[in-house]
C-alpha cells in the first residue's frame, strides 16, 4: 500500500438511489415506505422553471413531516449557474435538520464544491448543528470529466459520484437512443472466416467514462453510483446496464421510477453464494497463517492476501444491509 492513506467517505448503504420531483408530493409516502437505500427530492431537471419556489417548499414541508425513518434523504439542488441555487441550499438547509445529503449536479470544477461547501458550512455553524451534511456530486459533463479526479478531493463533506449519462451524452455529443442504454451502431466487428463472413458484436458506449469515474471515486475514498436508465419499461435492459456497473466496482443505481428500486438493491446485494465463499476464503487463508503459507489453493485457484480483502469488503456490505433489513 502507499505511504498516502486516504480516508474514506462516510459510510452508507447505496444500492439504490430514488428520484422523486419535489413537484410530486404524493409520490413523499410511496417513496419513505419504498425499499430504497436513498432517496433525493429533486429540484433540478424534473421540475419547471416557474415550479421551482414550490417545489422547495414542498420539499421543507416533506422532509420535516413525513416519516422517513432510517432513509438516507437528500435533495438535488439547481445548477450553480443558475439564480434558484442559493435559495435551495439556504432554505431547506436552514429548515430541514432532517436532511442528511446535497446532490450537486453538473459539476465541473472543484470549486463547485467548495462553493456549496462554504455556504453550507455557514449555515451548520450559524445553527449550531452538529450533523455534517454530505455531498454526492453528478458528473455529466465533458468538463466535470476531464476534472473528476480534482473534483474528487475537493470537500471532505464527499461521499459520492454519480455518472449522469444522459447530460453527459448531451455534452460530448455522443449519439444515444435510451437514456443509459446502448447504441446499435457501437459494435466491433470480429475478421472475416474462410467463408468471407464477420459477426458484429455491440460494445458499451460508456465505458470509459464510467471506468474513469470509478477509478476517481475509490482513489479518493467515495462511492461511484451509476446514474439513470431512462425505459422503466425494460426491467431487463436496467438490469443489463445495473450489472455492467457493478462488475466495474458500483455500489448503486439510480431508480427514476419505483419498479427500478427492487432491480438495483437486487444486482448489488451480494448472493448468497458470493457471500459462501467469501467466508471460505478468509477460512481458507486463516488456515494458510496458521501453517506459515502466505498463498493457497480454494476450488482449484490461487487466492491470497488480495483475497482476504475482496472478501471482506464483501462480506462488510453483506452486513451492513442484513443491519439495515433488521433496522
Amino acid at each position: 500500500m502507499s505511504f498516502t492513506i486516504i480516508d474514506q467517505a462516510t459510510p452508507r448503504l447505496h444500492r439504490s438511489e430514488l428520484a422523486v420531483p419535489g413537484t410530486n408530493t404524493a409520490m413523499f409516502e410511496k417513496a419513505a415506505a419504498s425499499a430504497a437505500d436513498i432517496v433525493f427530492l429533486d429540484l433540478e431537471d424534473a421540475v419547471a422553471p416557474d415550479d421551482k419556489p414550490q417545489a422547495r417548499k414542498n420539499i421543507i414541508q416533506g422532509l420535516n413531516e413525513v416519516d422517513w425513518g432510517t432513509k438516507t434523504m437528500m435533495i438535488r439542488i439547481n445548477g450553480l449557474d443558475t439564480h434558484y441555487m442559493y435559495r435551495d441550499v439556504v432554505d431547506i438547509v436552514e429548515a430541514c435538520p432532517r436532511l442528511d445529503m446535497i446532490l450537486i449536479p453538473k459539476a465541473g470544477v472543484a470549486a463547485d464544491v467548495y462553493a456549496i461547501d462554504m455556504l453550507v458550512t455557514q449555515i451548520e455553524n450559524a445553527k449550531g448543528r452538529s450533523k455534517r451534511i454530505g455531498f454526492e456530486v453528478l458528473i455529466e459533463t465533458a468538463l466535470g470529466m476531464a476534472n473528476v479526479e480534482a473534483i474528487a478531493q475537493s470537500s471532505r463533506r464527499l461521499e459520492a459520484m454519480s455518472f449522469g449519462v444522459a447530460d453527459y451524452a448531451a455534452s460530448t455529443r455522443a449519439r444515444t437512443t435510451v437514456i443509459g442504454g446502448v447504441n446499435k451502431d457501437s459494435v466491433v466487428l470480429t475478421d472475416k472466416d474462410e467463408q468471407g463472413n464477420r459477426q458484429a458484436f455491440w460494445t458499451d458506449p460508456w465505458h470509459a467514462a464510467q471506468t474513469r469515474m470509478m477509478v476517481a471515486c475509490r482513489a479518493y475514498g467515495l462511492r461511484p453510483i451509476d446514474g439513470p436508465f431512462g425505459d422503466f419499461g425494460d426491467p431487463d435492459g436496467y438490469r443489463a446496464a445495473a450489472n455492467r456497473a457493478a462488475v466495474l466496482g458500483y455500489e448503486g443505481k439510480w431508480a427514476i421510477h419505483p419498479s427500478q428500486i427492487e432491480l438495483a438493491n437486487g444486482v448489488f446485494t451480494p448472493s448468497e453464494a458470493e457471500v459462501t465463499k467469501a467466508r471460505r476464503i478468509l477460512e481458507a487463508m486463516a488456515q494458510a497463517a496458521k501453517e506459515g503459507r502466505g498463498a493457497v489453493s480454494l476450488d482449484g485457484r490461487l487466492i491470497d492476501i488480495a483475497s482476504i480483502r475482496m472478501a471482506e469488503a464483501l462480506l462488510a456490505k453483506a452486513d451492513s444491509i442484513s443491519a439495515a433489513a433488521k433496522g
